[in-house]
């Protein structure tokens, strides 16, 4: 008899992350993470497995604290990891031996770090931190002066040079008053290629990126220019007996075209080329890359449901496919040669785990969650269908679990991804914010769509919805439900719609544009999108989507037509709102602002607000808080299943 799902065995679990692949192939590290977060839950553990699957994956380091980001060192005999162990909350810099025992510590800095990079000599490594306090910062901790000035006091992360043997540290100079966000060396041991920010805020630092290269031996610094947006994941290759830099960022107009591949050549003197886009045209998007000593980088690509390995021709200066893959593949990270690579990789039923091998042969290392295959799934399928102007668009069904399509019509919910510039790809589908799994193991049909402005569908597919959020977005969203009506799946009597983060703006939406929802749930979303530019981390970037910023005038604003706050008399839906207290992404004003507005309209909803969370849900108890009280909600009004184990 199939196991019952419970909160309990969605949240107290683990889920692999950063895989890293060791010099000489042999080995991938990796975190693994507890799902939810308590004072006495385990924390992240660093684990090793051998990428040919000879032995079993080995937990390197206890546990008891947030061991994270593992680096190899470039002879693959030992580890670097990031760690609180000292002091929660500050992470410092340890090695580790591949045999394992106990952990070197190799910075006890007051801020500790934020980023590193073991360099090749392996004598040395490149780590970002803040500077030390100087005697005046001192001085207003010792008074308590914690007044918070906007641009003096935020921690720029500065390049420092760590001497293993002296334990030395010195900053480089030359970089200005630049927020250093990323590090990556060249393969041959030469400079380092520096990804900044003009400050550590995202409005507007990551508007005004910098690329630089640092000589470590002369101290010189050589700026490259410009990036585009958000710039990351630098990669180095070479072509034609010059350098080159990649890196990825966001296209025009930004953030709302997607990511792309970005090159510029790198000159032993003089000026850079220009930054050119390689990634143009293509009708996939670009989702991570992975430096190779020996050659071109590879590169991931969402490529509608699946995921596909590219890599760089140096002679088209285009990606050319090497394989696709099932699913989902994040983290891809290469060997020297690129001949073993290992990613995070999960599929419909199986749950996200680390995969090495051949890029066209990838082999599951760990299993991290064997008690999934105890439980019985609702049948995930893959759908492709038309929006109202003959757009092809994709998403996924999932159908209550033991049932078949001939069993319905069922109550449907629809589940709306974040972004908008995400997607869903056909990965296993349970998560702690609303899941499809989680509603479809109660008796739901759950609907999943790609609408435009996601990605996986290339630079125009994203574009779609600058400056017109929720408008085209939506109409593909009905087009799915109304063909699983048609089809006969979904009952239109019974249908519900939730979402977080930008899905959780896509529920506020839908409920001021239909009563056809019988009920909803927003979490983390937004009701007013001039108060999100006004408000939120990424202050002006929100203008991409929404089209205007409040002080453009006196009114009214393109904003305005697009905030959910602005269509709220018309709702009718009962409604759950959920939101983290400390929410710096999409302040839990938002939330607020449309729970007044729902209470002054007479419409029936709840309104939870949950202490000490951001953005996303962490703490254990309020996890299972989530997962009981969104189920119970679509049960209350869609006449569901009455009862639930757990």
């Amino acid at each position: 008899m199939p196991s019952k799902l419970t909160p309990h065995l969605v949240v107290d679990s683990a889920r692999p992350l950063q895989p890293v692949i060791s010099p000489d192939g042999r080995w991938v590290a990796y975190t693994l993470a507890p799902v939810g977060r308590t004072e006495d839950h385990p924390s992240s553990a660093t684990w090793i497995a051998a990428t040919d699957g000879s032995s079993p994956p080995r937990k390197l380091t206890a546990g008891t604290a947030n061991d994270f980001i593992p680096r190899w060192a470039p002879d693959s005999t030992s580890l670097y990891f990031g760690s609180d162990r000292a002091r929660r909350g500050t992470i410092q810099l340890h090695r580790i031996s591949l045999e394992g025992g106990e952990a070197e510590p190799l910075t006890a800095w007051r801020a500790g770090i934020s980023g590193y990079l073991p360099l090749a000599d392996a004598r040395r490594i490149a780590v970002v931190a803040a500077k030390p306090p100087t005697e005046e910062d001192e001085r207003r901790t010792a008074e308590r002066d914690d007044a918070k000035v906007w641009g003096e006091r935020a921690p720029h992360g500065r390049l420092w040079v760590l001497e293993l043997d002296s334990g030395r540290a010195r900053m480089v100079d030359g970089l200005g008053d630049r927020h250093v966000v990323e590090v990556a060396q060249r393969p041959d041991g030469g400079p380092l290629a520096i990804l900044s920010w003009a400050t550590p805020e995202p409005d507007p630092g990551c508007l005004a990126c910098e690329v630089h290269a640092v000589d470590l031996d002369t101290g010189k610094v050589q700026a490259l220019g410009e990036a585009a947006s958000q710039a990351s994941s630098p990669a180095w290759w070479r072509a034609d007996g010059a350098w080159h830099l990649c890196y990825l960022a966001t296209t025009l107009p930004g953030p709302v075209g997607g990511r792309a591949v970005f090159d510029l050549a790198v000159p032993e003197i003089g000026s850079p080329g220009e930054h050119r886009n390689l990634t143009s045209g293509m009708t996939v998007c670009p989702s991570g890359l992975a430096q190779v000593a020996a050659g071109p980088p590879l590169a991931l690509f969402a490529d509608g449901l699946d995921t596909a390995i590219y890599r760089l021709d140096p002679e088209t200066r285009r990606f050319q496919p090497v394989c696709s893959v099932e699913g989902l593949l994040a983290w891809l990270t290469a060997s020297k040669a690129s001949e073993v690579v290992a990613a995070a990789a999960s599929t419909a039923y199986q749950p996200l785990d680390i995969h090495a091998g051949r890029p066209d042969r990838l082999v599951r290392l760990s299993d991290t969650r064997p008690e999934t295959r105890e439980i019985e799934w609702g049948r995930q399928e893959r759908l492709s269908y038309k929006a109202s102007d003959g757009l092809v668009l994709d998403g996924l069904l999932i159908l209550p679990a033991g049932r078949s399509r001939r069993d319905g019509p069922f109550p449907l919910i629809t589940l709306v991804h974040g972004g908008p510039y995400d997607r869903y790809a056909d990965r296993f589908m349970l998560d702690v914010l609303p899941s499809g799994q989680w509603l479809a193991t109660a008796g739901y049909a759950v609907f999943l769509p790609n609408p435009r402005g996601g990605e996986g569908h290339g630079h125009a597919f994203a574009a779609t919805v600058a400056g017109a959020v929720g408008m085209d977005e939506w109409t593909d969203i009905v087009s799915g439900i109304d063909l699983l009506i048609a089809d006969g799946i979904a009952d239109p009597d019974r249908l519900g719609i939730g979402g977080w983060s930008h899905g959780g703006f896509m529920t506020a939406w839908a409920v001021g544009q239909t009563s056809r929802f019988k009920a909803a749930v927003m979490g983390a979303g937004i009701s007013d999108w001039g108060m999100l530019v006004a408000t939120g981390d990424w202050g002006t970037l929100e203008a991409g989507l929404s089209g205007s910023c409040g002080w453009e005038g006196t009114g009214p604003h393109g904003h305005d037509r697009l905030s959910p706050i602005s269509h709220a008399s018309k709702i009718r839906t009962p409604v759950l709102i959920l939101h983290g207290e400390d929410d710096t992404n999409v302040p839990v004003g938002q939330a607020t602002y449309f729970h007044r507005a729902l209470r002054r309209f007479g419409v029936e909803h709840e309104f939870v607000v949950y202490p000490r969370e951001g953005h996303s849900i962490q703490e254990r108890s309020h996890q299972i808080d989530v997962l009981r009280r969104t189920r119970a909600w679509f049960d209350r009004w869609l006449a569901g299943p009455t009862s639930h184990p757990g």
